[in-house]
């Protein structure tokens, strides 16, 4: 679900920008004004990130047109808790309000990634000089996903709030550019995390089939 960032693949910074939702085809529509999204308390504080994939764990993957016949719709984090559904931005904008709520600096992502395709939300945080990515769709992989994983994220816009005031940023596409001797132990870890994942999904879907023939057993 976390993974650490390298700046010279991922441009964390990018430049201040008036809002981005003026901008036609920005891809950046947030339905309400992005102050309601921060304002609103919440009735599930987390206390720490496991404490936050253990919320999410519980939610349901829902498209806007299933949940709210609309092509997009940004949930506001306190009724995401109240649905526990919803789609990335909705995930995405839950975990940026718990994040802000533990006083990480942050900031809440939209772009385009990997298999998630264009129109994708996500959010980044700093902590001990160091900056994360937090995908929220990959709760069930464990609280941490490999390094390698950042080359597929592609920011347009972000947003931050300070505690005071809301700022934008936009964003512009790195390319990859790392040597040999960085990437081949980034690989490794990749395989190693991947591997662990499976190997766990297999045991327990076969720990569920045992349990599952135990109780069908006639007595």
């Amino acid at each position: 679900m976390i993974a650490e960032i390298f700046p010279d693949w991922y441009d964390v910074e990018g430049r201040k920008v008036f809002r981005p939702d003026s901008r036609r085809r920005s891809g950046f529509r947030p339905t309400f004004p992005v102050g309601r999204f921060i304002s609103q308390p919440l009735r599930h504080p987390c206390s720490d990130l496991i404490d936050l994939r253990r919320f999410l764990a519980r939610c349901k993957y829902v498209s806007d047109k299933e949940q709210f016949g609309e092509k997009d719709y940004w949930q506001p984090p306190e009724k995401f808790e109240e649905s526990m559904k919803g789609d990335c931005d909705d995930f995405a904008l839950w975990s940026w309000r718990q994040l802000l709520e533990m006083k990480y600096p942050s900031r809440f992502v939209v772009g385009s990634a990997g298999r998630y395709g264009d129109g994708h939300a996500w959010v980044t945080f700093e902590k001990d000089g160091k900056h994360f990515l937090l995908e929220s769709l990959s709760w069930p992989i464990g609280l941490r996903l490999p390094r390698l994983s950042i080359l597929r994220y592609k920011p347009r816009f972000s947003v931050a709030w300070d505690g005071e005031k809301v700022s934008y940023y936009e964003h512009r596409e790195k390319k990859f550019s790392g040597s040999l001797r960085q990437v081949v132990p980034l690989v490794g870890e990749w395989l190693f995390l991947w591997a662990r994942f499976w190997s766990r999904f297999v045991w327990l879907l076969g720990e569920g089939l045992v349990l599952r023939l135990i109780r069908s057993k006639p007595r």
